[in-house]
């Protein structure tokens, strides 16, 4: 039997840490922020939680977003995971290059979508409201070669529900 593994997915904080975000990560064996962070005390909660990947924003400034990639590749569990704030910055073909998972933030749009193979994972915004744009963020769970992405609306699941909008690769 194969047995599952989750990847927890948060961006744009912009320096708003929601407790429920926290309650909704644990449990993870990873988390990826993928940008516009805020602060450094935000990647310390989550690194309360589990071991975190975490890349610069647009938004990001100071000695300590100066110390994050613009972008990040990291294996988990069998799928080549590839992190960067802004998805049209993407600087590499993840097809050609074997990514299985792009996880991109910064449009605040919560977005799982599969493309020529290739699961793309916006976890939307977990900070600020913008706009009329929901509060989320997502998760990965890797069963052996299978994938599959959930975008979880915080609000939602502060009264009582799950959003269950998933894509699998």
């Amino acid at each position: 039997m194969t047995s599952t593994t989750r990847l927890g997915i948060i961006s744009d904080t912009h320096g708003l840490m929601r407790p429920e975000a926290l309650a909704l990560l644990a449990g993870c064996e990873h988390i990826v922020h993928a940008g516009d962070i805020g602060n450094a005390g935000i990647l310390d909660q989550l690194s309360a939680i589990a071991p975190v990947t975490a890349v610069r924003g647009n938004n990001d400034y100071g000695d300590w977003a100066e110390a994050l990639g613009a972008s990040a590749l990291f294996p988990f569990h069998g799928q080549w995971i590839y992190v960067i704030h802004d998805l049209s910055e993407l600087d590499i073909d993840p097809v050609a290059a074997g990514v299985h998972v792009v996880i991109s933030g910064h449009s605040h749009k919560p977005l799982v979508a599969s493309r020529n193979g290739v699961l793309y994972v916006n976890p939307g915004s977990a900070g600020p409201r913008r706009f009329s744009l929901p509060i989320a963020l997502a998760d990965l769970e890797v069963h052996g070669a299978h994938v599959e992405a959930r975008i979880i609306d915080i609000e939602t699941v502060s009264h009582g529900a799950r959003d269950g909008r998933r894509s699998r690769r």
